[in-house]
């Protein structure tokens, strides 16, 4: 038994929280991927009708394959569920994402959702954050929203994609990789860093998630509420 076999098995427990009628939010990277895999047949053998706004091209592609229905955020004015990853996450329920680069739009459904269910594998828990925060900036803001992150204690690095051009966002913005160290106060941090000018958004999220599955090497699955 694998964290695989516990992503799938909790990607089935998940989605009894989804009831007829509910716009869904699906956020990026593997356990979104496995989640919306397991969601098309789950509402075949259900019939469920159910609308989804993903938060990259990625899982737009993933939805659009197995026939989940997709709309665009700016259609909806709420969303019932979110479920997403995150890269990391401390014993206060705060959270590092955007290793995919897709923090802005997760960020938006997160804030706007009844409810936020976050899927992990237990090597994302810790006790306090301490990976590197992805920071979304503005081309015209490259050196001069780092000098500010530096004069935070922030040790900015432009990620660059394996052909060693900068990595562009789907909203056309660069990632500045963050290392702060230890993160004792996310959210004071956080609200330093999005007041610079330049910066769109910040990867750490401190709207705590109704719901948290963590998946185990073992197999199995813990449900944190």
């Amino acid at each position: 038994m694998t964290v695989d076999d516990a992503m799938k098995a909790l990607s089935n427990d998940t989605l009894k929280l989804i009831k007829d009628g509910y716009v869904l939010g699906l956020g990026s990277g593997r356990a979104a991927t496995a989640l919306v895999r397991s969601l098309s047949s789950y509402l075949k053998e259900n019939n469920i009708k159910v609308k989804a706004v993903p938060t990259s091209l990625q899982i737009k592609m993933e939805a659009e394959k197995v026939g989940i229905p997709v709309i665009e955020a700016d259609q909806i004015e709420h969303i019932d569920i979110v479920f997403d990853g995150a890269d990391q996450i401390d014993e206060e329920k705060n959270m590092i994402k955007g290793g995919g680069g897709a923090l802005l739009r997760e960020k938006i459904l997160i804030n706007i959702a009844k409810k936020v269910v976050i899927i992990a594998d237990e090597s994302k828990f810790v006790k306090k954050l301490n990976r590197s925060v992805p920071i979304e900036v503005h081309t015209f803001a490259r050196n001069t929203a780092a000098k500010h992150i530096q004069d935070y204690g922030g040790k900015p690095v432009l990620r660059i994609i394996e052909r060693g051009y900068p990595f562009v966002t789907e909203n056309g913005n660069i990632i500045l990789d963050c290392d702060f160290g230890e993160i004792s106060k996310p959210k004071d941090l956080a609200e330093k860093i999005i007041q610079i000018p330049g910066v769109i958004e910040v990867g750490i999220f401190t709207r705590k998630p109704d719901v948290i599955y963590k998946a185990k090497e073992n197999g199995k699955f813990d449900v944190l509420t």
